[in-house]
């Protein structure tokens, strides 16, 4: 594919392509190494084998990267959009950003795609040319999966297709779909590895038994971790390969020659099946019930609120509390946007922080020994 461009003009990679070039900068990116220490489901501490954002990020590129092949669609745009769609997550999880934004609310709000988007194209200091990574256009749309109209005006080409209402990339209809593959299989496997949701409960779930049955008939004596494996990537096998047909045939039909083509189209041309979307959903909502609202997760989630509320607010009342760097540009923003721009600034800093920094920094400020968890 070719690309639109960056925002800063530079000269072509040598060796690389532009896309290419792209995964490279957001690998080296410190927002990148941050998501190893940022949680999935389980905070990061308690436990070395639960899935953090990192891994999460890797296991979406994979998927994504391989039916990106197999589709012929532009293979490095899909893995670069991959890699960084979860960067500008918070700590702890959907629990950190769901408290950010209640933090954020009357100052704007804030929403993990387009804090992804001003990590990669503001807040990365490594470059001598410019602030940010300066990716190309297509990559820094891919990231931002949703949008608001009001935000989407003021982002200026990247936030074109949310106000004329046409549709992303296939690479990025691709990614977004390989995320949904990923985080439900690899939460299930999470989920069952803490003992949190057992088997009998997954078999009432036909996306899982109708594979469960099959390990179980070939490999009778099969016991444990293995068992569970062996079924998960039979799952992931399934709904991916039914990704690829139905995707295949829809490109077929519609048969776009261009990107406009596929903008304009009255919808994705990556997606499920009726069928297996309709297990997808079934799947999503046993997890929302059984996983994500389970009690011991959930005590969690209302620490996580605990500490990302209590960090916001101690900032907000006194800004000397912040970091030198963090300190100068929140009395900048102060002067220049009044206490929204002092807001955006400190919910950059505490977005930034990894699971265990944010409660090493809330033990310092409120002298809790131990940390809250």
């Amino acid at each position: 594919m070719q690309s639109k461009g960056r925002q800063n003009i530079e000269p072509a990679p040598t060796y690389r392509s532009e896309f290419q070039r792209d995964r490279d900068r957001i690998i080296h990116s410190t927002g990148f190494r941050r998501l190893e220490y940022k949680t999935q489901v389980f905070v990061n501490h308690e436990g070395d084998l639960y899935r953090t954002r990192l891994t999460h990020s890797l296991e979406v590129a994979q998927i994504a990267r391989s039916i990106s092949r197999t589709l012929r669609l532009d293979e490095d745009l899909t893995e670069a959009i991959s890699l960084a769609h979860d960067i500008g997550h918070t700590p702890f999880g959907h629990a950190g950003q769901d408290a950010l934004h209640a933090c954020m609310k009357e100052y704007g709000g804030f929403e993990h795609n387009l804090q992804s988007l001003r990590i990669i194209d503001v807040l990365e200091k490594n470059y001598a040319d410019f602030d940010g990574l300066n990716l190309c256009f297509e990559t820094r749309e891919g990231i931002l999966k949703h949008c608001s109209l009001k935000n989407a005006a003021k982002l200026g080409d990247v936030g074109e297709r949310f106000l004329n209402k046409t549709q992303a990339s296939l690479e990025a209809q691709l990614t977004n779909i390989a995320d949904q593959i990923a985080y439900n299989n690899h939460d299930i496997d999470d989920g069952l590895r803490s003992g949190l949701i057992n088997i009998e409960q997954m078999r009432n779930i036909p996306l899982f038994s109708t594979q469960y049955d099959k390990v179980m008939w070939k490999y009778p004596d099969l016991k444990g971790k293995r068992r569970v494996h062996e079924t998960i990537r039979r799952m992931i096998g399934e709904q991916v390969i039914d990704l690829v047909e139905t995707s295949r045939e829809r490109i077929r039909i519609v048969n776009p020659q261009t990107i406009d083509d596929v903008r304009r189209h009255s919808e994705q041309l990556i997606s499920f099946s009726d069928g297996m979307r309709a297990h997808n959903q079934e799947l999503k909502k046993f997890l929302r019930e059984n996983l994500y609202f389970h009690h011991k997760v959930y005590r969690m989630t209302r620490k996580a609120h605990q500490v990302i509320e209590s960090l916001f607010d101690v900032f907000m009342n006194d800004l000397r509390l912040l970091p030198p760097g963090y300190l100068a540009s929140a009395r900048e923003a102060l002067i220049e946007e009044g206490l929204s721009g002092q807001a955006r600034v400190i919910a950059d800093y505490v977005a930034g922080m990894t699971d265990r920094y944010a409660t090493k920094e809330y033990s310092r400020l409120f002298g809790v020994k131990g940390g809250v968890f």
